[in-house]
């Protein structure tokens, strides 16, 4: 995996139902890099933090490999990496073989897999389309966020190496799956909510599908 683009976001205000918001996912590609700091990425707009940023969101990383199935859907945006609001746009990034709780270095950063993006009305609101968040779901494929371990600065051409995989474990997709399938795979649910790399009050909500 390698870094193609780091990118951050400026306060922008949107208007959903009528009501004026500001959010950081008009994210646009910072070609000198950017620093990792342990609860968020440094110079990005962060403005709902009870779903993004903090230990277990510091940061965001999305596959560059879909983004040629996006803009085949929605062809007439204005294309640039950043487009789902990630901090990282990384090429060869597999969500079906990425676990929850792996450790990797990154430039000078150490990063930890976490918890698969959900997708919420701000990104429908981006794509002037509120569909694409159940194509978000359906094409299964979340991006993740990870938990800063080490503070660092990292840059486009930046490579991931991997240091510690995660035992016992489940991949992004598998855990993006357990969020929105009706029928819960239970052996992956027993694994998310053992996994101290997991938010623990996502933990906690698994918890009620195995009554």
């Amino acid at each position: 995996m390698k870094i193609i683009s780091t990118n951050i976001a400026t306060p922008k205000q949107i208007i959903f139902r009528g009501k004026t918001e500001t959010t950081g996912i008009f994210k646009s590609p910072s070609e000198s890099g950017i620093f990792l700091g342990l609860e968020d990425v440094k110079n990005d707009e962060v403005t709902d933090r009870k779903h993004h940023g903090g230990t277990y969101k510091a940061c965001y990383l999305f596959s560059e490999n879909h983004y040629v199935y996006w803009k085949s859907l929605y062809p007439d945006l204005d294309w640039q990496y950043g487009m789902f609001g990630e901090n990282l746009t990384v090429v060869d990034m597999d969500d079906s073989q990425l676990y929850i709780g792996s450790i990797y270095a990154v430039g000078d950063a150490q990063i930890q897999i976490t918890t698969p993006r959900e997708p919420c009305y701000k990104l429908g609101v981006k794509f002037g389309n509120q569909n694409v968040i159940e194509q978000f779901v359906t094409h299964g494929n979340p991006g993740t966020y990870a938990r800063v371990l080490q503070e660092g600065k990292i840059a486009p051409g930046d490579v991931f190496h991997l240091i510690e995989q995660a035992e016992n474990s489940i991949t992004t997709t598998q855990f993006f799956s357990l969020l929105y399938d009706k029928s819960k795979n239970i052996e992956h649910l027993k694994k998310a909510i053992k996994n101290e790399a997991v938010p623990p009050q996502k933990r906690m909500s698994l918890k009620k599908f195995l009554k």
